[in-house]
């Protein structure tokens, strides 16, 4: 059973930052795009960034130019940098591997995520 186990959440302040880190399989860093989600009660479930197995990255507006997703293949491990958090950022933080076509949720494994919580 794939298991995706994410770590790096905490209390912070606004304009503070957080590392959060992923570790899998070596099967999903061998081949898998992966991605970071958050969920809240008012948005449900939604994409914070993804990055492809050779690297290419992508961030959902909200994010771009306060977090950095980034993954090591050889050490099987991924990471979202975020940096000036603010208050909206409170959510539960999901690691997400291997993407599929036309099915849903659009990710095959998840993990069972990790709290944020930014205080003003």
């Amino acid at each position: 059973q794939v298991q995706l186990v994410e770590s790096g959440g905490g209390s912070v302040q606004a304009g503070g930052s957080l590392k959060l880190s992923c570790v899998g399989p070596r099967s999903i860093f061998s081949s898998c795009e992966m991605a970071w989600y958050r969920d809240t009660p008012e948005k449900g479930r939604e994409l914070v960034a993804s990055v492809a197995f050779g690297g290419t990255d992508h961030y959902v507006d909200f994010v771009k130019g306060r977090f950095a997703i980034s993954r090591d293949n050889a050490e099987n491990i991924m990471y979202l940098q975020m940096n000036s958090l603010k208050v909206e950022d409170t959510a539960g933080y999901y690691c997400a591997a291997c993407w599929r076509t036309d099915e849903m949720p659009p990710y095959k494994y998840w993990g069972q995520g990790t709290q944020v919580t930014v205080s003003s």
